[in-house]
């Protein structure tokens, strides 16, 4: 399960800029999640707060925001949504498309306490 490994690199992460910014404590996690990233929302959310227990970030918060899918279509140029997971221009219908959104697994955004 490739979740706790990234809850874990999360947690470290934020312990770490929390020391950098001489910070007092983690408030919130704010997390970008595109529904391509391979990465299980329910699972992560589940991990977290074992991986964060006895850390500085025990009591931080977890938000996820949910990246869409989008493709652009090679044949027509038009950006869309996929209706479903099976990748096509949603215009069109050709399957020659290149994701350009909702791989992300990103950090948004780290509240700290001061």
């Amino acid at each position: 399960m490739h979740e706790l490994s990234l809850a874990t690199a999360l947690v470290e992460q934020a312990v770490r800029i929390k020391n950098e910014q001489k910070a007092s404590g983690i408030v919130s996690i704010t997390l970008r999640l595109g529904r391509l990233s391979g990465v299980n929302r329910e699972a992560f959310t589940s991990v977290f707060p074992l991986v964060a227990e006895g850390t500085e970030a025990e009591h931080a918060t977890l938000a996820i925001e949910e990246v869409e899918a989008e493709v652009t279509c090679d044949a027509c140029g038009k950006t869309t949504k996929p209706e479903r997971m099976f990748l096509h221009c949603s215009a069109c219908g050709s399957t020659r498309v290149r994701i350009t959104a909702g791989r992300d697994f990103m950090v948004k955004s780290i509240e700290l306490k001061t």
